[in-house]
């Protein structure tokens, strides 16, 4: 499928939980908010699969960004958040991506960069065209390596956060659940 960044923007609305929370997201108040991850690329391939939009889709995560780098400002931003969504009967993972790296090694074992843009964090996905956000300001599609692996349900690694371990880990997740994803283990 070829995909342009309008034919995305639709079809990951079509879950009606993404178009809710881009509503309502700007609410929150916060610098460099965007709909992220699987919500909108599950949404496509649920598309190409005859699945319904919202199948698979374990959470919805939001990032932003805010210099407050303190655990306190982020809870604000988390409970501000379960009080907005609380109808919604989903889960909302939000993420101040200017404190990832103050968590992130004692959570998964691993060195995590100190990102300077919630883009930043869309960047470090573990499968290149999983690198996905919509800007709830703006309403523009974020997609630093374009659509194309997206539409072609196409899983590569990330050449930003080389982790092979973790990508295969990933990507072999993603095809249980849609099995006619291809892997491409460079």
């Amino acid at each position: 499928m070829n995909l342009t960044p309008e034919h995305f923007i639709s079809l990951a609305m079509s879950n009606p939980i993404n178009a809710e929370l881009l509503d309502r997201l700007p609410k929150l108040g916060v610098d460099q908010c965007l709909l992220t991850a699987g919500s909108l690329f599950q949404a496509v391939w649920n598309h190409q699969s005859n699945l319904p939009p919202a199948f698979g889709v374990k959470d919805y995560d939001v990032f932003y960004f805010d210099q407050d780098l303190s655990w306190e400002a982020e809870n604000e931003v988390i409970i501000k958040s379960r009080r907005l969504f609380e109808d919604l009967g989903v889960n909302v993972d939000i993420k101040n991506q200017a404190r990832v790296h103050l968590w992130y090694h004692e959570r998964f074992g691993r060195p995590y960069p100190q990102l300077l843009t919630a883009r930043d964090g869309v960047d470090r996905y573990l499968v290149a065209g999983t690198c996905v956000g919509l800007c709830t300001e703006t309403g523009e599609v974020y997609a630093p390596y374009g659509l194309e692996d997206i539409g072609q349900g196409l899983l590569r690694p990330n050449p930003n956060n080389p982790q092979p371990d973790l990508f295969i880990q990933k990507a072999r997740s993603y095809q249980q659940r849609w099995p006619w994803l291809t892997i491409i283990d460079l």
